[in-house]
């Protein structure tokens, strides 16, 4: 995050004594990323968070490709991944590079016998049904529909759903997560113009402290491989921290629109960004308002990249025959734009509805024998005039 928090007890100064009541001392732990040059935290731990009881398994995870090259648009009818029962088992990645997994989740169950870490990936899960709780070793986060969760790796954390009835869309990021640059100022504020503050961004501020021996799961995810591991003590033994490396929550419904005379470019809608893709939202506006705009999209080429588009709630205007939960992808080299007769029907209208989440990247994505179950196969035909 690109800026400061501080929860729980934490001594006046870094990498010196902090005793417990008892004399003995606190555990501190450096959560840093990229080499000690990147975002960071202070932890402090009733037990040092190193103690590995023994390793059980190790498996893949890793997504089975269908389509490597892909230059088909597709249409995934996301609420036909089937709900299970466990978090990760639910868990079904549809579309994947080097650079990021996309995946659709519908768990049945809270996870309450396991701890997760994702080692290789910072996560951003947007929650499309369900309420709960976030817990994780830095504090806990309540969730609800709308919200996006943004875990980074190495986040030890558990989700905890009120009901069974739940639907997640989420990206795995091989790369750092940021709020975008062009929103910042150079102290890292967030500014003016931004269609989102700081007060819009939820910290963790429940800190939850165990202070527990025994034999803790954690499942830890590496290389598109789930490492079983047990520890010797609870993960969630931290009694304070401090810096900028932590998990937060943003929701969709907070994203002001930016709004112009003339249909406004897609990186108006960006939320989240990397060096490899981006995060759009598209939240309810009030359309374009000069006297002879066309407030649908215009047809455009995705050169440089594939766009992916998970449609949640309201009226897609510029798409025939979608639903919530639907996903389209438009991959690169061939242009797109609205269906027949969108255009048309688009002149006049004042508002929008619409609730959509965009990720584009920068490199070609490829499709996963679990899109391919889910996958309308001519909806690339759906752009002829009949």
């Amino acid at each position: 995050m690109p800026f400061y928090h501080q929860l729980g007890k934490i001594p006046p100064k870094r990498h010196t004594q902090f005793r417990k009541p008892d004399g003995s001392l606190y555990a501190e732990q450096l959560f840093g990323t990229i080499g000690f040059d990147g975002m960071y935290s202070n932890l402090y731990h009733e037990h040092r968070p190193t103690q590995v009881r023994t390793i059980v398994k190790q498996y893949s995870v890793a997504p089975k490709v269908s389509l490597k090259n892909n230059m088909q648009s597709f249409r995934f009818r996301g609420f036909q991944v089937e709900p299970e029962d466990d978090f990760l088992d639910s868990r079904k990645i549809v579309l994947t590079n080097s650079d990021c997994h996309i995946a659709l989740a519908a768990p049945k169950r809270s996870m309450s016998d396991y701890f997760y870490k994702n080692t290789d990936s910072d996560e951003l899960i947007f929650v499309h049904k369900g309420t709960g709780k976030l817990r994780t070793l830095m504090g806990n986060l309540d969730f609800s529909y709308g919200d996006y969760l943004l875990v980074p790796r190495g986040i030890i954390y558990q989700i905890e759903f009120d009901t069974e009835d739940n639907r997640l869309f989420i990206v795995e990021s091989k790369r750092p997560i940021y709020t975008p640059k062009r929103y910042r100022n150079w102290f890292g504020q967030l500014l003016e113009h931004s269609p989102f503050c700081e007060r819009d961004i939820r910290k963790p501020l429940e800190l939850d402290t165990h202070n527990e021996e025994g034999s803790f799961l954690i499942k830890v995810k590496k290389m598109d491989e789930i490492i079983e591991m047990e520890y010797a003590t609870h993960p969630f033994d931290v009694v304070g921290y401090d810096g900028y490396n932590y998990p937060y929550a943003f929701s969709i419904h907070d994203f002001e629109p930016i709004t112009g005379r003339v249909h406004q470019p897609p990186p108006v809608h960006q939320t989240f960004e990397t060096d490899a893709f981006v995060v759009c939202s598209f939240v309810p506006r009030l359309y374009d308002y000069h006297p002879n705009a066309i407030p649908a999209p215009y047809n455009h080429s995705n050169i440089d990249s594939d766009e992916v588009l998970y449609y949640v709630d309201g009226d897609f205007m510029s798409r025939n025959d979608i639903e919530a939960g639907h996903i389209s992808l438009h991959p690169a080299g061939i242009p797109h734009g609205p269906h027949p007769g969108s255009t048309e029907r688009s002149i006049g209208k004042k508002e929008t509805e619409e609730l959509a989440v965009m990720v584009d990247t920068f490199k070609p994505l490829q499709v996963t024998e679990e899109a391919m179950k889910i996958a309308d196969q001519t909806y690339y035909q759906s752009w002829l005039d009949h």
